[in-house]
């Protein structure tokens, strides 16, 4: 059985709906996944957003339970950790260096362009490159910086928009986006990840 782990901000709206969205999709297609969701910035306890249990409701699921703050005793549960947004992902990895291999966006994890993959690679690897000068008291060259500053401008957004404090309109929005990526991704893990 794979467990993965779906991240946002507060637990409250985006991830709470992928990881319900993931369940019924992946029970429906005799997929044995288990899944979670957390928050980078929650406390436990928080309820649901009601925009995001009212568009659950509509598409035939009851989510229960409350926000869950993230916590090394999840990183450690989850064989595959997908984050809401690029952000996320880097808060992620910098409280958990050691989940690299297993943390990606949502998006980027479904993406299928081999070239925008390859540019994905370099990117993180100057970004790791960075962060190991900066600790040493170095930089990047100019030549790296120009690097990564085109590698940014030229990779698409892999961020799922966030309804937070939105209309029940932008929530369905937001659950249109998740179901699309969530359908490859079972693509992905139904052909063997």
């Amino acid at each position: 059985m794979k467990r993965i782990l779906f991240v946002c901000t507060g637990n409250t709206c985006r991830s709470p709906m992928a990881e319900a969205l993931l369940r019924q999709r992946a029970a429906a297609a005799g997929l044995d996944l288990d899944v979670r969701s957390a928050g980078v910035s929650t406390l436990d306890g928080l309820p649901i957003s009601s925009h995001a249990a009212a568009v659950l409701g509509e598409r035939g699921i009851a989510r229960e339970g409350a926000s869950r703050a993230l916590a090394l005793e999840a990183i450690g549960w989850a064989d595959l950790i997908l984050t809401m947004t690029a952000s996320h992902k880097r808060h992620l990895l910098e409280r958990y260096p050691g989940a690299l291999d297993k943390v990606y966006t949502l998006k980027e994890y479904v993406e299928q362009d081999g070239a925008v993959l390859a540019d994905i690679a370099e990117l993180e690897r100057l970004y790791t490159e960075l962060h190991m000068k900066q600790a040493l008291g170095g930089q990047l060259s100019d030549a790296e910086r120009a690097r990564l500053i085109e590698l940014e401008r030229r990779i698409p957004s892999f961020d799922v928009g966030d309804p937070f404090g939105g209309s029940l309109a932008e929530y369905r929005r937001t659950a249109d986006e998740l179901e699309l990526a969530l359908d490859k991704l079972l693509r992905k893990l139904r052909d063997g990840d």
